[in-house]
């Protein structure tokens, strides 16, 4: 490969990390700002992404008509998309953009560890220290320290934790499942399809449960642009650069997103960036690495 069509293919690579980084952030400015309520950024958000995806693969003629989008993806994995968002979207009420984009990628690159493993995959020495050290560190981002929090928001921030780490585990699902379809765009679109339906499900659900909905204009300007541009356009330039991709380097720069998604909550959410944070950080993302290194 020519030296142009390496910088071609990282800077798009980069480009679709920075959106999955920007996901949480405009996720959590629009949660803790109150602009939106997190049901219908998750509907927003799937719905826009969607319609996105459907004109992105009639543009580049990956298909001529809807129809030959529908029957790409499967329920199994739109469900695994939808949990993936709405876990998401529940969690951003309460924790910081850095710390819930960790327990994100941890919980993803840990599911798919496991799933290797059962799958019969085995580990030397120095993978299976990785992979422990992963676990552990995100255990140790379960118990928040009490200069972090007051001890009324313990609770929100433990169920704010694990519907993070069920998002992940859900995306983590996704992204085995995908592993397996001949047309990674056409079955994403697909999928997002499906998932809308089931979030209009659960918006329903949410409604009914809770009496109301609160939607601005801000809100909604930011679960669009989640949509559109940093779910729908990000996945299709990834999943256009993920053949072009070692297995290993495509996993190991999804690392990355956490450490970006870090630096514009500091930036951009006046975010503390805490030491137990960066000593997570080190035990995740040097875990996960290990383990892909020796692959």
């Amino acid at each position: 490969m020519k030296t142009s069509s390496y910088v071609r293919l990282y800077l798009y690579s980069l480009i679709a990390l920075l959106a999955f980084a920007a996901n949480s952030v405009l996720c959590r400015l629009a949660l803790y700002e109150q602009a939106i309520d997190p049901a219908s950024f998750t509907l927003i958000r799937l719905i826009s992404g969607a319609v996105t995806l459907i004109i992105l693969v009639l543009v580049l003629k990956q298909a001529s008509t809807i129809k030959q989008v529908v029957n790409n993806g499967d329920w199994l994995s739109a469900s695994a998309l939808f949990v993936y968002a709405a876990g998401f979207s529940f969690a951003y009420i309460a924790l910081p953009a850095g710390l819930g984009a960790l327990l994100l990628f941890g919980s993803v690159q840990i599911t798919m560890m496991l799933y290797s493993l059962l799958s019969g995959e085995r580990l030397v020495t120095l993978q299976w220290f990785g992979f422990i050290t992963a676990i552990f560190g995100l255990i140790y981002l379960l118990f928040p320290n009490s200069d972090k929090l007051q001890i009324d928001s313990v609770n929100t921030w433990a169920i704010a934790s694990l519907l993070m780490i069920l998002a992940g585990i859900a995306w983590g699902v996704y992204s085995i499942k995908g592993k397996s379809v001949a047309n990674a765009t056409l079955s994403t679109t697909d999928n997002f399809l499906r998932a809308s339906v089931l979030a209009c499900v659960g918006f329903s659900a949410y409604l009914v449960s809770n009496g109301t909905i609160h939607l601005s204009r801000q809100g909604l300007f930011l679960a669009l642009i989640s949509g559109t541009i940093t779910s729908g356009i990000g996945y299709a330039i990834w999943y256009a650069v993920l053949p072009k991709l070692r297995g290993t380097s495509a996993a190991s720069m999804q690392l990355s997103v956490p450490v970006f998604a870090s630096i514009a909550g500091v930036l951009l959410l006046n975010e503390a960036l805490s030491l137990s944070l960066i000593i997570a950080s080190i035990m995740i993302l040097g875990g996960v690495s290990l383990v892909i290194k020796y692959k």
